[in-house]
């Protein structure tokens, strides 16, 4: 298989039922922002397999990676009705979501809005959780103009940036690093 196939010289490209597309369709717009995140992910755990500590925050990472690649090509492919093609389903969120919970039993409450930053790991999970809410407004936009009707994309997306959320206090607290509480001036 040749990597480059010259077929998107003219600005197009094919969706996977074959159908060809502007390449700033919104629908490619969008998968490209999940793709976005799928390599921040990667990043981040070039840092979080280092450390044993890390154990359990980099298995949900390689999961969430996984299911990322769903979603991309979820959306790479407007035909619903296809049986055998894999897609974001409710599993995936209850995975985000039993993730979040278990995760979360170990922090402190939260007494104030946090900055992002502290750790490195710690920032990249927030950058990846503002891609995340970039991703979810552009399905959001795919679903007024009718492009997308997989509400599944959709809830995961939003449990997803709360994924981030929480893995980014987590690695702080795992390096012994406070969460910054926001100070309004």
């Amino acid at each position: 298989m040749k990597i480059y196939t010259k077929t998107g010289d003219n600005g197009e490209t094919s969706l996977f039922n074959g159908a060809r597309v502007r390449k700033n369709n919104a629908r490619i717009i969008t998968y490209g922002v999940v793709d976005e995140v799928n390599s921040h992910v990667g990043l981040l755990l070039c840092y979080t397999n280092k450390e044993e500590k890390f154990k359990e925050v980099s298995e949900i990472l390689s999961k969430v990676q996984n299911q990322l690649f769903v979603l991309g090509s979820d959306l790479a492919n407007p035909d619903t009705k296809l049986k055998d093609y894999p897609r974001i389903n409710n599993e995936d969120i209850v995975f985000v979501e039993n993730s979040i919970d278990n995760l979360d039993r170990n922090l402190n409450p939260l007494k104030s809005f946090i900055l992002p930053g502290g750790s490195v790991e710690s920032s990249y999970c927030h950058i990846i959780r503002t891609i995340i809410r970039r991703a979810e407004v552009n399905i959001v936009n795919l679903f007024v103009d009718g492009e997308a009707d997989s509400k599944s994309c959709l809830i995961y997306l939003n449990r997803l940036s709360d994924l981030f959320f929480v893995i980014s206090r987590v690695v702080n607290k795992l390096k012994n690093i406070q969460d910054i509480p926001w100070k309004p001036s």
